[in-house]
C-alpha cells in the first residue's frame, strides 16, 4: 500500500512557508504604502521622519526575515527529505556504542550544525540593520562572550535534561512520556525561580531602583495593588540595545520587577507608574497563571502524542526517517509539530491581544490612561515601530495589538 503521509507532510510544509512568505510580502507593501503621513492622532508626537524611519526600519527587518523563511526552509528540507537527520543518526552509532550516548552525540551535531548555520543572521540584524539605524549598542566582544556565555549555558543544560529524559525513555518504555512530562514541567519551573537570581545575572547588571520621585510612584502603585516583589530593578539594557522595556520575571515570592535602564531615562515617572501597572495588570488578570496553566497542558497533550508515536514505524517513514530510536523521536517530533500546529497560531495571538487589553483597563484604573498613552507613543517613536502593519499580517503573529488600535482603545478609558 502506498503511503500518502510523505505527501501531505510536505504540502503542509509548503502552505505554512508560502503563508509565511505572503504575510510577510502584504506587510512589507503595506508599510511602504503608508509611509507618506504619519497616521491620524499621531502627527503633534511623531514627525514624518521619524515615521519613515520606522517605515525603513521596519521593511529591513520584513526582508531579511523573508530570506530567513527561505533560508530555513531549505534547512529543512535538507534534514528530513534530504536525508541529513538520517546522516547525523549514522554518525552517532559509528561515534557511540550504546544508545544514550548515541543520543547524546546525536543532538549534540545537530545543535552544532544548527546554531552556526543560524550565526550570520544573528551577526547580521545586530551590526548591520540595528547599527544602521541606531540601537546597536553591542561591541563584538560583548556579542562573542555572550554567544560563549550561551553555549555552556545551553550545554550543561541540555546535556542534564537530555541525558534524563533518554534514561526515562530507556528505563520505562510504557510511560516514559508521563514521567519525562513531569521532570520538564518540573525543570521549567526550577528555571522560572533560577532565571532572575542565576542566569540573568550573567549576562546583565541589575541595581535597585533608587529612591526618588519614579520608586515613590511605584511604590505606591505596588501597595495599592497588593502586589509583593523581590524587589525593583535597573537592567543594563543599554550596553547592548538602545531598545526600552519593562518586564516580570521570576516565580512566588522571587518575582522582581525589571526596567531597561533605556526605560528610565525615556520617561517620566509617572508614566513608568502607567506602564508598570500595564504589566501588574496581567500579573492580578492571572494571564501569566492561565498562561503557564495553558502550557502545561498543552505540553502534556504533545508527550501524550509522542508516546502514541515513538514506536510507530509509520511516523518515521513519513517524515523520511529510515530508523527508529528513542533520541530520533524527540528530534523529529519537534522539528514536525510547526508544521502542523503553524496555522493555529493566530489563536494564540487573539489571546495575547485580548489579555492586553484588559491589561490596559486594568492600568487605567490605578493609573492615569493618558500617561500609558504618552509613554506607548514615546516607545513606538525610540523603537521605530511601526504604526501601520498590515491587519492580517498583524493578527496571524503581533500579540499586542497595532499602536492605532491600542492607542484607540486607551483613549475611551481616560476619565
Amino acid at each position: 500500500m502506498t503511503n500518502y503521509l510523505p505527501y501531505i507532510f510536505i504540502t503542509l510544509f509548503a502552505l505554512k512557508t508560502v503563508t509565511e512568505l505572503y504575510l510577510n510580502w502584504r506587510n512589507l507593501r503595506h508599510i511602504k504604502n503608508h509611509q507618506g503621513s504619519v497616521p491620524e492622532g499621531f502627527q503633534e508626537k511623531i514627525s514624518l521622519e521619524e515615521h519613515n524611519k520606522a517605515a525603513r526600519y521596519s521593511c529591513e527587518k520584513i526582508k531579511l526575515s523573508q530570506l530567513s523563511i527561505l533560508f530555513h526552509s531549505l534547512i529543512f528540507l535538507a534534514w528530513l527529505p534530504g536525508g541529513g537527520l538520517n546522516q547525523i543518526d549514522q554518525i552517532a552509532r559509528t561515534w557511540a556504542t550504546n544508545q544514550w550516548q548515541q543520543g547524546l552525540t546525536f543532538f549534540a551535531i545537530f545543535f552544532i550544525i544548527s546554531y552556526f548555520l543560524s550565526l550570520p543572521e544573528k551577526i547580521y540584524h545586530t551590526f548591520v540593520i540595528e547599527q544602521k539605524y541606531g540601537f546597536n549598542k553591542t561591541t563584538p566582544k560583548i556579542f562573542i562572550t555572550d554567544q560563549i556565555k550561551q553555549l555552556l549555558l545551553m550545554t550543561i543544560i541540555s546535556v542534564a535534561l537530555l541525558s534524563l529524559v533518554l534514561k526515562i525513555m530507556s528505563s520505562y518504555p510504557e510511560h516514559w512520556w508521563f514521567i519525562a512530562w513531569v521532570v520538564i514541567i518540573a525543570f521549567q519551573f526550577f528555571m522560572m525561580w533560577a532565571f532572575p537570581v542565576v542566569i540573568a545575572p550573567l549576562f546583565n547588571k541589575f541595581s535597585p531602583l533608587e529612591e526618588g520621585e519614579v520608586k515613590k510612584q511605584v511604590q505606591e502603585l505596588l501597595d495599592k495593588t497588593g502586589f509583593e516583589s523581590d524587589g525593583i530593578f535597573i537592567m543594563d539594557a543599554s550596553k547592548r540595545s538602545a531598545h526600552g522595556n519593562a518586564y516580570f520575571t521570576g516565580l512566588g515570592k522571587k518575582k522582581r520587577i525589571v526596567f531597561f535602564d533605556n526605560l528610565i531615562k525615556s520617561l517620566d515617572s509617572k508614566e513608568i507608574k502607567a506602564v508598570l501597572a500595564h504589566e501588574l495588570g496581567h500579573f492580578k488578570k492571572k494571564h501569566i497563571l492561565k498562561s503557564l496553566i495553558r502550557s502545561v497542558f498543552i505540553s502534556l497533550l504533545g508527550f501524550y502524542i509522542l508516546g502514541k508515536v515513538a514506536n510507530n514505524d509509520l511516523f518515521y517513514q513519513s517524515h523520511f526517517v529510515s530508523t527508529n530510536s528513542t533520541y530520533m523521536a524527540l528530534m523529529l517530533f519537534s522539528l514536525v509539530v510547526p508544521v502542523y500546529t503553524f496555522f493555529l497560531e493566530p489563536i494564540s495571538t487573539w489571546l495575547s491581544r485580548k489579555n492586553e487589553y484588559e491589561a490596559d483597563t486594568f492600568a487605567a484604573e490605578f493609573a492615569d490612561a493618558r500617561d500609558l498613552i504618552s509613554s506607548l507613543i514615546k516607545l513606538y517613536k525610540e523603537n521605530a515601530s511601526t504604526l501601520t502593519p498590515d491587519p492580517i499580517y498583524s493578527k496571524f503573529y503581533h500579540s499586542h495589538p497595532p499602536a492605532i488600535e491600542r492607542i484607540s482603545h486607551l483613549k475611551s478609558l481616560v476619565t
